[in-house]
């Protein structure tokens, strides 16, 4: 196993434990904060709802706009791409340790702004041995700001 893989498959690379300060929320990070999501996308949560449902959870900066001073188109990828990630996770799919996204196919419905927490709610359409296959929408409270559809290849056991 290469030593990139057995990193992401060992849990001292990543702390999904309780946030203390969110109660019913626990935290998404890799420990290495030098990659993408600690550089990038900052802090990050996640739990489970009802309906086997995921909710992530991000808190937009000005670091996340763009020049219309809304939340760049970039940065609502970035968390549907991580959120189907960590729906896997939180429902204990076999196999996400190592896995790669196959397809992203995303919709912009609408803007978001930075006063708010913005949220990627995901569900899991389908898994098989190798492949999941799920669906999200992007929101920032009640409003609407994308859809999207994905499917994820899981690791493989080394």
């Amino acid at each position: 196993m290469s030593e990139r893989l057995a990193q992401a498959a060992g849990d001292a690379a990543f702390d999904n434990g309780p946030d203390p300060d969110h109660p019913g929320w626990h935290r998404w990070e890799l420990k290495d904060d030098t990659r993408f999501n600690g550089q990038v996308m900052g802090r990050m949560l996640v739990r489970k709802e009802e309906r086997g449902l995921v909710r992530t959870r991000m808190f937009p900066e000005h670091r996340h706009t763009n020049l219309l001073d809304i939340v760049h188109g970039a940065t609502t990828l970035a968390l549907m791409d991580i959120s189907i990630f960590s729906c896997g996770h939180m429902l204990g799919l076999e196999g996400m340790e190592g896995s790669v996204t196959l397809d992203l196919s995303a919709q912009f419905i609408g803007g978001a702004g930075i006063d708010k927490p913005l949220d990627s709610v995901v569900e899991i359409l389908k898994e098989t041995k190798r492949l999941v296959f799920l669906r999200g929408i992007v929101e920032q409270g009640e409003m609407k700001v994308g859809a999207f559809s994905a499917t994820i290849r899981k690791g493989r056991r080394q």
